[in-house]
Order: structure tokens, then C-alpha cells, then sequence
């Protein structure tokens, strides 16, 4: 067994996406101990900017013609549909940044979409296959509250790895990360504890299903 693990946060310490991601994995791991983890950190390790048109110019350009630049983005695009191909169980930890999508994840699905194998129109590399989405925000933009709303990033992760790569999904959210380090949020104090416990205990019920679910025919 296999699990392709992708992080999207730009810290390397003090990640609370990555500290989710780790008790996903660390379930994953108990019960599949000594299997692969594939890793791909595109936050601490971005892809280049230019990649995703590169490989769209590379699509209309025959392949004696292409540049060294298009060529190049065409086999990134397959090694990271291949790490999609080959797992059995795929995590993605990420973050909400200024009420968006991370730009790195959004640069990764677009250069995954360029491979022929999850371009639109054919059956995706990933159809069915069990995977955890990890999503943290630094306020509250649940209903109700004053900034509802305002999280413009999970609604379309959830678009792009459920309808679009047709993931088994399963979806792990801790909101006032930012509490205890902006002073405005102090009030939420209790709230935010119980909001990371509630997280936590998520993050790990969603490991151990992930691990208990059978390869995708």
C-alpha cells in the first residue's frame, strides 16, 4: 500500500495543516506499517511559475517542435499524475491563504489537469480512489458568523478532487488558528480549544477509515 501525501503550507514549523496531516498519516501508518509515503511539499517547494504554460503550449505544439521549457512541463505533469496513479490513498493538507486557494495547490491541479490521463473529458487516474482533505482557516467563515462566506478555497478543493479527479472524499476543517496569536480573536479562546480538539479527533477518525479502505479497481 501507498499513500501520496501533498502539503500546501509555506511554514516548515508550526504548520497546523501539516500537524493535521500528521495524525492522518500516523492512523494511515498504524495499520499499513513499513508502506510508502510519497511526499510532495509545494508550499515549502513550489512548482515554477511558468510550468502550467508551458505544458498547455506544449498540448498544441507537436513534439519534435517543442521547446526544452515544454518538454520539461510535460514530464512534470506525468510524474505528478504518476504519484496520483500509483497511491492507494491520497492526503492533502491545505491551508487557507487571504480567503483563497493556496496559489501552490491551484499551480499543482492546474499542471496535473495538462496530463492526458485527468484532462477533461477522460476517465480521471484517480476515479474512486479514498482520500482526506485537510483544510485550515486562521478565522470562522461558518454560517452565522459576521465573515460567512468568506472562504473561497474549500468549496472548489471539494469541486476539483470529488467531481473532477472523483476522489472518495472525506474533508478534515479547524477554523481561529489564529487565536492566541492576533489579540482581536482572543474572546474566541475557548471556542478555538474546542474547535482543534473536534479537529484533531477528526483528522484521526478519517485516518483510520482511510486506511481501512480497499484499493480503487
Amino acid at each position: 500500500m501507498t499513500l501520496f501525501r501533498l502539503d500546501a503550507s509555506i511554514r516548515t514549523d508550526g504548520s497546523t495543516s501539516r500537524a493535521l496531516g500528521d495524525i492522518v498519516e500516523a492512523e494511515w501508518s498504524a495499520v499499513h506499517a513499513g508502506s510508502a509515503v510519497v511526499r510532495r511539499h509545494v508550499g515549502t517547494a513550489p512548482l515554477p511559475a511558468d510550468t502550467w504554460a508551458n505544458a498547455i503550449a506544449a498540448s498544441a505544439t507537436p513534439e519534435s517542435e517543442r521547446t526544452p521549457a515544454q518538454v520539461a512541463a510535460v514530464a512534470l505533469a506525468s510524474e505528478l499524475t504518476d504519484e496520483l496513479a500509483d497511491a492507494d490513498a491520497l492526503l492533502f493538507a491545505v491551508p487557507l491563504y487571504n480567503f483563497g486557494v493556496s496559489q501552490h495547490f491551484k499551480s499543482y491541479v492546474d499542471l496535473v489537469l495538462t496530463d492526458p490521463r485527468m484532462s477533461p473529458g477522460a476517465v480521471p487516474a484517480t476515479v474512486g480512489k479514498p482520500a482526506v482533505l485537510v483544510t485550515v482557516q486562521g478565522g470562522n467563515y461558518s454560517a452565522g458568523t459576521p465573515r460567512e462566506g468568506w472562504d473561497h478555497a474549500t468549496a472548489w478543493m471539494r469541486r476539483i478532487l470529488e467531481d473532477v479527479w472523483q476522489l472518495d472524499l472525506e474533508v478534515v476543517t479547524r477554523e481561529f488558528t489564529l487565536v492566541g496569536v492576533n489579540p482581536a480573536l482572543d474572546q474566541f479562546t475557548e471556542l478555538a480549544d474546542e474547535l482543534r480538539v473536534r479537529a484533531e479527533e477528526q483528522a484521526a477518525r478519517h485516518g483510520r477509515t482511510l486506511a481501512a479502505m480497499p484499493k480503487a479497481a
